[in-house]
């Protein structure tokens, strides 16, 4: 009697995960698989299009440029806060990871406030370095919320390197910066690409912190969700599925790559 009744329960455990799997799967395939096909009819048409070629072509440069940032500050401090131990070390991990935990205008509005209207955003502007309603903003926007997205990535990848390894290398004569290029950074090279892939998969679909610092301005500003954004609030909704479609189809070209490069979720 007990054993049907354990057997019941499982049944009715398993159908529930299989009932609500089945719901959020069926939720994103629908409305993403709306979108495509709505948008793929008009694709080539927005390709022809000045303000979208020019939005895509400002998307990738800007991405490209903020991603190269995330891996000069993300690969050496992953490193470090994997392989050093320090007093503070919990705190700095709480403040690098604050940007991504932060509403993407929140991050935006911070920037904003910091490179227009204090002395240090005065200083920068006069050097010639403005933030504000410009090219640059988008890339900072797109660095500040991404790099602890990296780091967090490159930290689990540094973390399944056995130290030992490095330990061999230094005592067979290598300096602690020689083994970190010649044993860390090879045994690292699946998880270091992938982190790259989607931080600037990430990179490119950035709106929030991007629109407060950098405006909505077309053919200046104009990202592909700018661009979208823009096109929908003036009713253009082929122009904004085509935007969309594109989007959806890097992200999910940049997923791929992500997962068949073994990366571990961590988030």
């Amino acid at each position: 009697m007990r054993k049907k009744l354990n057997n019941s329960c499982n049944i009715i455990f398993v159908g529930i995960i299989s009932v609500l799997t089945a719901f959020l799967l069926g939720l994103i395939i629908s409305s993403i698989g709306i979108v495509l096909i709505k948008g793929f009819p008009n694709l080539r048409t927005s390709f022809e299009s000045p303000e979208i070629r020019f939005a895509l072509r400002l998307s990738i440069y800007t991405s490209i440029i903020s991603t190269v940032f995330c891996i000069l500050f993300a690969v050496p401090i992953a490193y470090c806060l994997v392989r050093f131990d320090f007093w503070g070390k919990r705190i700095i991990n709480t403040i690098i990871d604050i940007p991504m935990a932060l509403p993407p205008n929140v991050a935006g509005i911070a920037l904003l406030i910091l490179f227009s209207s204090t002395a240090f955003g005065e200083y920068l502007d006069n050097l010639g370095l403005s933030f504000v309603f410009t090219q640059k903003g988008i890339i900072l926007a797109q660095f500040f919320i991404n790099v602890p997205y990296m780091i967090r990535i490159l930290k689990s990848t540094i973390g399944d390197i056995d130290p030992r390894m490095e330990f061999v290398s230094r005592t067979l004569g290598c300096s602690r910066a020689q083994s970190f290029f010649k044993v860390t950074l090879p045994l690292a090279k699946n998880g270091l690409t992938a982190s790259i892939v989607i931080t600037w998969a990430r990179a490119l679909g950035a709106f929030g912190a991007v629109l407060m610092i950098a405006g909505a301005t077309r053919m200046k500003t104009e990202t592909l969700p700018v661009s979208l954004y823009l096109n929908l609030s003036c009713g253009d909704l082929e122009a904004a599925l085509s935007v969309a479609t594109i989007l959806i189809i890097i992200s999910v070209l940049s997923l791929v790559i992500f997962e068949l490069l073994g990366s571990k979720e961590v988030l």
